[in-house]
């Protein structure tokens, strides 16, 4: 049995039983429910399937269904869209064997560090594979923490956010962001299964977060295009940011992070009072720097 079987037969078991069955359209049968969500003949009823097939699929044997058999499970499970793009992932649908095996370093170009550097009043970063991160600009550095002060094999978010003291302190919702971290990382395991750097961050954090191999086995995941992040910064106290995320057209595994403020918010004076102090320090630096020269 192939790793991608056993993620598979995990994600399936996980998500039947995360299924209402309330909610699934079944008829009431009268039988006492000893586990939580749906049985295996009711996922098979619902995807139109036999239970045999359903239960080999549940075991990790070495089968490829259709995609409408894909699609019907889905379904079937109740997936939102993040999690019917892993199912397909899991299952083989969208693998390609190019993107199957370990890949080189990622490299922000050039017009992309002019264009946080422009939104020099909002937070802005670059993530990259496994949540990397490939650059910031000065305002991101100030609201979360100097990335670039750490060693490049550090700059990562989920490894940050799981085991950096500063992050945990930072994010007065620090559980939910932690969590979506760890469903985004499955997301991407479930494309890139053989990526070796993946695997590493992994196995690091399991071993080293108890919250993080928790929810790791949990196998839900996650897909964050926006959303919002409540903080206790140290400067300028709490505040909630928005974030957008943009996915770069002929890189689709490096995303642009913006974080904006609710205009005339108390957010946003905080946001504008961070930034003024940021844009002094850095003036005063640039300052002593040419006098010394």
């Amino acid at each position: 049995m192939t790793l991608n079987n056993n993620e598979l037969a995990d994600f399936l078991r996980r998500a039947r039983g995360q299924v209402d069955p309330s909610r699934a359209g079944l008829p009431p049968d009268g039988r006492v429910r000893r586990v939580p969500g749906l049985r295996r003949e009711e996922v098979a009823r619902l995807a139109g399937v036999s239970t045999d097939y359903y239960t080999r699929l549940e075991q990790g044997r070495p089968i490829t269904p259709s995609s409408a058999v894909v699609e019907a499970l889905g379904r079937a499970l109740d997936l939102d869209a993040a999690g019917r793009a892993h199912l397909k992932d899991l299952i083989g649908v969208t693998a390609t064997p190019a993107r199957r095996h370990t890949r080189g370093v990622q490299r922000v170009r050039p017009g992309l560090y002019q264009l946080i550097d422009a939104l020099d009043g909002e937070p802005a970063l670059v993530l990259g594979r496994r949540t990397d991160i490939l650059a910031t600009n000065r305002m991101a550095r100030s609201l979360f923490a100097d990335f670039e002060q750490l060693p490049p094999e550090e700059r990562n978010y989920a490894r940050w956010m799981f085991l950096d003291d500063h992050a945990r302190a930072l994010f007065v919702d620090w559980e939910d962001q932690a969590r979506a971290a760890v469903e985004g990382l499955r997301l991407e395991m479930g494309r890139n299964p053989d990526d070796q750097a993946t695997t590493a961050l992994v196995e690091e954090l399991r071993e080293h977060s108890p919250e993080f191999d928790g929810w790791w086995q949990q196998h839900r995941v996650h897909q964050r295009t926006h959303g919002s992040k409540r903080l206790r910064h140290p400067l300028v106290g709490e505040l909630t940011v928005e974030y957008e995320t943009l996915a770069l057209p002929g890189d689709p595994d490096t995303t642009l992070f913006i974080y904006t403020t609710e205009p005339n918010s108390d957010s946003r004076d905080g946001l504008d009072l961070l930034a003024s102090w940021t844009f002094t320090d850095s003036a005063d630096y640039q300052s002593n720097s040419e006098t010394s020269d």
